[in-house]
């Protein structure tokens, strides 16, 4: 029997895919997984027990990566689940920065009591004029889950639209319209485009890559338009660039002091993912990928381990092994296995950065013997008994 503790309420939908071996915990210290939202992480003591922490959404920057790696605890997302809803958004924002549609609805409400509002409306209606979205140029910037939805609708909108990722996977490239152009630089879609969105990870190469030399080499009158972290851009320059007129509108889904109500600024409170499609699609993948790994040792979408699959073990017993990712490792293994005379009959090695991960299926039960033995090489964080 597992036991698992939300920290977040999640979805039911998610929740019923959990089999009768599984049982929902009050107590964290109980749990061999954790499924969390948006709740922060960072100043938690980690149970000893814990194995896995899943994330019912894509952003991580409220789990301890590196201080869950260290433990041996893998950390799922969810990419992918929730990008339907924000491509919706995103669309959305794009045609609120294009048309006044909310100054227009704002006027009606201060005119409710005009008897003569469809009248008056005809004469106030041009202060709330805007323009259409097909035939201008849309940049992507990161051409991800959400990034390649956008693009794919934003060409029946009848945009051109220009996409750059120089990391672009294989699956992203096939669900990619053929009418989108890949572009080399990110300088092109500054200088080029009409509208420019960004769906990029928050990294240390990324922070801030929104600012005063990106914008100057801008198109005047651009959009920018930030539904992935608000640190993607660098706010205080943006905000410089709606005051003089080089940017139209800056679309964020992150309020924060500095663009809530400022001019120029549409601002909406992190409604991305918001949809319940999105929280019951973003539970879903998380129950499954905790189920993978707590019955099988199987890691898919971990953002702090390498991705590893096996299968179902079909021989006596499957090892987990958390290691750091250095030479000899494995040769010191297959020793700890021969030293006691169990035979391996299977056996997978994967790397991530400074941290690896191995899986061993042996053909006799595994024993305290052997996992005292593993545990003692220099360099393993932990050793788990998945069979």
């Amino acid at each position: 029997m597992f036991q698992y503790y939300c920290l977040n309420p999640i979805s039911n939908v998610g929740l019923e895919k959990f089999t009768d071996n599984y049982n929902k915990t009050d107590n964290i210290e109980e749990a061999e997984g954790v499924l969390v939202r948006s709740a922060s992480m960072h100043e938690m003591e980690l149970p000893a027990n814990l194995l896995a922490v899943a994330r019912a959404g894509a952003g991580v920057n409220n789990i301890p990566l590196d201080k869950c790696a260290e433990k041996g605890i893998v950390v799922f997302n969810t990419p992918g689940a929730n990008a339907n809803g924000v491509k919706e958004l995103v669309i959305a924002g794009m045609l609120l920065a294009a048309r006044d549609v909310v100054g227009g609805i704002e006027w009606v409400k201060e005119n409710q009591n005009d008897e003569n509002i469809a009248k008056t409306a005809e004469k106030a209606k041009s202060s709330f004029s805007g323009r259409e979205l097909t035939g201008k140029k849309l940049g992507i910037i990161g051409l991800g889950a959400i990034g390649v939805k956008v693009a794919n609708t934003a060409r029946h909108f009848g945009m051109e639209v220009y996409g750059y990722d120089p990391y672009v996977s294989v699956d992203a490239a096939w669900n990619l319209s053929r009418d989108v152009k890949h572009v080399l630089n990110v300088e092109d879609i500054y200088k080029t485009c009409d509208y420019i969105t960004i769906h990029v990870p928050l990294l240390d190469s990324t922070k801030g890559m929104i600012n005063k030399d990106a914008i100057d080499m801008m198109k005047d009158g651009v959009v920018i338009l930030n539904f992935a972290r608000d640190l993607l851009a660098n706010e205080a320059d943006v905000l410089a660039a709606l005051e003089s007129g080089k940017v139209h509108k800056y679309v964020t889904d992150f309020p924060n002091a500095t663009t809530a109500g400022k001019k120029g600024c549409i601002v909406i409170p992190h409604l991305g993912a918001s949809t319940e499609e999105s929280e019951d699609n973003c539970a879903m993948m998380a129950v499954k990928e905790m189920m993978d790994y707590l019955e099988n040792g199987n890691i898919k979408n971990s953002v702090n381990y390498p991705a590893c699959d096996m299968g179902v073990c079909t021989k006596a017993g499957r090892i987990a092994v958390f290691h750091k990712n250095i030479a000899n490792m494995i040769t010191k293994f297959t020793a700890c296995f021969g030293d006691l005379g169990i035979n391996i009959s299977d056996m997978t090695n994967k790397s991530r950065g400074e941290v690896a991960y191995t899986m061993l299926d042996v053909e006799s039960p595994a024993t305290p013997d052997i996992v005292e033995k593993l545990s003692s090489i220099d360099g393993v964080f932990r050793v788990r008994v998945v069979k």
